[in-house]
């Protein structure tokens, strides 16, 4: 099938790669100059496992090209994926004027029957605007329909090529069949391709979301409990998930969650419910919690430091808002490192991909180190923020031989506290 893309960030990028897998003929539109010529030449620009040999192979093989030209997208494409940004607004709302943008522009460009997907995370009713915007100047026929993703990055490639579920939210039959035969190949396994109308869809995408930051919200509550009773928020974790009406996943206590959906879609959500009369008070806690717990161990590395850090070193390993990614969006790293450097702490960090993001965003304001050793020398404590997986067994004598200090702040739980003790360190964690 021949399929255009409008928008090459994660998802976009993403989509357009895993479908050209499948041996479809794909186009991906983006604005910018110089990301496109930067694909053209075969260069990724996002990092996310296995992306890059897909992008390649399917590049080699001509059925994943790129272009600046909207107009020669929808000359391509039978199918218009629109993978576009929805930053959260000043309000908290999604800021909907990119998706709007080009739908306004597909009216004035369309020529025949195409099938305009949603595939970005848009509020309930987005689809009725994107038909108004289209159907303003458009004279032949088309269909919008509400494909929301449920991609998570580092893990986007499977999650495409292996979809637990796919959503679709359409009205059309004829675009219904045309998303199921796009799909199925997908879905040999048997997993579900779910229809349903437009605005079902579009909440679905906000709804999981909401439900998974929730989940992580409430156990980040349970393990500050923890730490206020003398329980071990572990041993509760385990006894939690092993109840099947709970489940095992997103149970592990941290810093909260940041990246570019829960944060952006928790809020969303809520500002959506607000301007339909109706209070999600739920996310009210969810939010607030979630702000106060990126800052969680920052009074505990106050009380070590006997409220002074000025002139303190302070090493960080990780950067990104989870392993696997480098994006820095919303990470928690990035507010511990503000409200370090207020404090008159020097910071030197080191993460696997994300050092080049947090760069253009602070600059010099913090040390850069090509190691996670390097980064411990002369520091008077380490600070954990991201669970990579090189973090999880470190070399201990290296680390005692680079550090002034003993000591380690853990915002993602990675070792045994009696193990890492006995090493010598002082160590702090979560509900532990």
């Amino acid at each position: 099938m021949k399929i255009a893309v409008i928008g090459t960030g994660y998802v976009g990028l993403v989509t357009g790669t895993c479908l050209a897998e499948t041996g479809n003929d794909v186009l991906c539109i983006d604005i910018d100059e110089n990301k496109v010529k930067q694909m053209q030449q075969g260069q990724v620009p996002i990092y996310e496992p296995h992306l890059d040999v897909l992008f390649e192979r399917n590049i080699k093989a001509n059925r994943l090209r790129f272009s600046t030209d909207l107009a020669e997208g929808l000359e391509h494409g039978d199918i218009i994926f629109l993978a576009l940004p929805t930053p959260e607004d000043d309000d908290g709302s999604a800021d909907l004027k990119y998706i709007l943008g080009v739908a306004d522009d597909i009216g004035k460009l369309i020529k025949d029957y195409k099938v305009i997907v949603d595939k970005s995370t848009v509020p309930v009713g987005t689809s009725e605007k994107v038909e108004a915007a289209i159907a303003k100047n458009a004279t032949v026929d088309f269909d919008v329909v509400s494909n929301p993703e449920f991609l998570r990055e580092g893990f986007a490639v499977d999650d495409f090529l292996k979809p637990e579920r796919i959503v679709v939210g359409a009205s059309s039959d004829k675009a219904i069949k045309l998303m199921e035969k796009l799909y199925k190949p997908y879905v040999r396994s048997g997993n579900p391709i779910i229809v349903m109308d437009e605005k079902s869809a579009e909440l679905t995408k906000y709804a999981s979301n909401a439900f998974l930051a929730a989940k992580i919200t409430f156990m980040n509550e349970i393990a500050n409990f923890c730490e206020k009773v003398g329980a071990d928020v572990d041993k509760v974790r385990i006894g939690m998930g092993t109840d099947s009406r709970i489940g095992k996943r997103f149970l592990f206590p941290g810093i909260g969650y940041g990246g570019s959906c829960f944060p952006k879609d928790v809020k969303a959500l809520h500002k959506s419910g607000l301007e339909n009369n109706y209070n999600f008070q739920i996310l009210d806690a969810v939010i607030n919690v979630n702000a106060r717990q990126k800052l969680v161990l920052i009074p505990k590395i106050e009380a070590h430091f006997n409220n002074d850090l000025k002139g303190k070193n302070i090493a960080i390993w990780g950067l990104a808002f989870k392993p696997e990614t480098d994006d820095i969006r919303e990470a928690p790293a990035l507010y511990m490192i503000d409200s370090l450097l207020e404090s008159g702490a020097n910071i030197t960090a080191f993460d696997p991909e994300a050092m080049p993001n947090v760069k253009r965003r602070l600059g010099d304001k913090i040390t850069y180190k090509e190691s996670m050793y390097e980064a411990l020398e002369n520091a008077d404590a380490l600070v954990i923020c991201t669970e990579w997986s090189i973090f999880r067994t470190p070399d201990i004598d290296k680390m005692k031989e680079a550090m002034n200090g003993s000591i380690i702040f853990d915002g993602r739980n990675l070792y045994d506290v009696k193990d890492i003790e006995n090493e010598g360190f002082k160590y702090i964690s979560i509900g532990r």
